[in-house]
């Protein structure tokens, strides 16, 4: 393999966070300060070695992270639409502009976006009665925010894990609204099994292709027939399982991965976000991941 892989993050990660202080900010209507999630977050990325880190989407979970802050949304037990979806200015830039100061020279920064499907999907809507308008005024939003965002990330990578549970026909549109004429490179991350869509998946307009390939090893044959087709980055750590994969065995999956895909393999990382396992669990993941990368790279 000529081109070196290079490990990546989904884009969540799990931080120590003072619930407490929080609560008593918001009673006093202080603004809360959430640069030491962050840090903690990238400090832990960059000690295990990889190479393309997140701010850890710390703020909140990812839904409500973009909901909070679009108008036309509102939260109370789940997202509720009551108006029409629209920029209201940046969202998750302020923390990427923070963990871009944080980054040792040549480390990558992704800018992770919530996709337009999923935070329809996620949404009571009271306002539009119309799924597919609903997911582009959702689109238009968020690509105010990827042009904001690509002057600050390395990487912007899209999360629609509903499109593994049912892809609408309109779905290469609705991603190619967002990233359409960028300047910074592109990811899809479609988590769960993927299997049924993956002529889809092929044709939707982004650099690479990321999916759960360790939890759903089936995935390389599914993905057979296409393998020339598209750039991957390959799932090699489970999310959902505090286990914890050997180098070995990560190298192993890796080179299985290889075998099919040759060069068009860029990344590696976990198959999600791992906002759901223990803090140390996810570094020593991470820790693993990177040095099975540099076993592949020859290092």
């Amino acid at each position: 393999m000529k081109q070196k892989l290079k490990t990546s993050v989904i884009g969540s990660y799990p931080v120590c966070i003072d619930t407490l202080e929080l609560i008593n900010d918001y009673f006093s209507e202080r603004e809360s300060s959430w640069t030491r999630y962050i840090e903690q977050a990238v400090h832990d990325m960059t000690t295990a070695g990889i190479d393309f880190v997140s701010d850890g989407q710390t703020r909140d979970p990812f839904i409500q992270l973009f909901a909070r802050k679009l108008r036309g949304c509102r939260i109370r037990d789940r997202t509720e639409i009551i108006g029409h979806v629209e920029c209201n200015g940046p969202i998750t830039v302020p923390d990427q502009k923070y963990a871009r100061t944080l980054l040792p020279r040549n480390t990558g920064l992704v800018g992770v976006l919530t996709g337009p499907y999923t935070l329809t999907k996620s949404s009571v809507d009271f306002f539009y009665h119309d799924e597919k308008e609903l997911c582009f005024d959702f689109a238009a939003a968020l690509r105010n925010e990827a042009v904001l965002l690509q002057k600050h990330v390395d990487l912007i990578s899209i999360d629609e894990p509903f499109f593994s549970n049912e892809l609408p026909e309109y779905a290469e549109e609705l991603v190619g609204a967002i990233t359409n004429g960028l300047s910074c490179p592109t990811r899809l991350h479609v988590c769960g099994d993927v299997s049924r869509i993956i002529p889809q998946l092929v044709e939707m307009p982004v650099d690479i292709l990321s999916h759960e390939f360790k939890a759903s090893p089936h995935l390389f044959e599914s993905f057979r027939e296409y393998s020339c087709l598209r750039k991957i980055c390959l799932g090699a750590v489970r999310s959902d399982d505090v286990r914890v994969e050997s180098v070995e065995e990560i190298v192993t999956h890796i080179k299985k991965a290889i075998a099919i895909f040759g060069e068009n393999i860029v990344q590696i990382a976990p198959d999600c976000g791992q906002r759901l396992l223990p803090r140390e669990t996810a570094f020593h993941k991470l820790q693993n991941l990177s040095a099975a990368g540099e076993i592949i790279n020859g290092g």
